[in-house]
């Protein structure tokens, strides 16, 4: 077992969990003949994003809500940027008018944390065994990639999920978008390829529901 952090003893409980399961899903891909983590990582990662989508859902119907009404709030920013309590009375009075509460997108993130966190702990901490268990190209799933297709495709998935989750680019945004990608890319190259395989899954699953949601919003809009 890796070392143990405050973190780590905060989401042990979950980890417990989700290393149980880990456990379970790699016995089913044994009886199926081809046994592998890589596999049951990918499951895993999959099933917990599927059970969260209703919360996912929820983040981003509320993060496009905010984002329509950006062009508003700006304008009275800077109309009343030296009348703090007019301010927010008339930003009030728009979050009454759409229907928006600032504090909505925020609420799915904080409950969907502790799961995912977790599952960080239970894949950097988690112990294969006796056998170096390998997958695809990764001659061990408990080693960093050794040809870091991995920490790149963590860096990509990580940037094309941000681009598609933006819609207004500032100059803050543009760096966040080329910071954060190469920041994960980075770590990734010394972390176990099984848990950049599971933030590169989870990264892959996430692109795939936005773009669902994003496209069911379109069409309800045009009916």
């Amino acid at each position: 077992m890796g070392e143990t952090t405050f973190f780590g003893s905060l989401f042990e409980p979950i980890e417990n969990i989700l290393a149980f399961i880990l456990g379970i899903l790699y016995d089913f891909t044994d009886k199926l003949g081809f046994g592998s983590y890589g596999l049951a990582i990918i499951l895993l990662t999959v099933i917990i994003k599927i059970a969260l989508y209703p919360l996912t859902v929820k983040q981003l119907n509320s993060m496009k809500a905010m984002q329509k009404i950006q062009p508003e709030l700006k304008k009275l920013q800077e109309k009343y940027k030296d009348k703090p309590q007019i301010l927010q009375q008339k930003m009030m009075e728009i979050y009454q008018r759409e229907g928006v509460n600032p504090l909505a997108g925020c609420l799915p993130l904080l409950i969907q944390m502790p799961i995912l966190m977790a599952m960080y702990y239970a894949l950097f901490n988690f112990d294969y065994g006796a056998v170096a268990p390998s997958f695809l190209w990764l001659p061990s799933l408990s080693e960093p990639d050794p040809i870091y297709v991995l920490p790149l495709l963590s860096a990509f998935t990580t940037f094309l999920q941000q681009k598609i989750s933006m819609t207004e680019m500032t100059p803050q945004t543009k760096i966040m978008m080329i910071m954060m990608p190469l920041f994960i890319g980075w770590i990734s190259l010394n972390f176990p390829a099984g848990l950049v395989l599971y933030w590169v899954t989870m990264n892959v699953v996430q692109i795939i529901q936005q773009l669902w949601v994003y496209k069911k919003n379109n069409n309800e809009e045009a009916a």
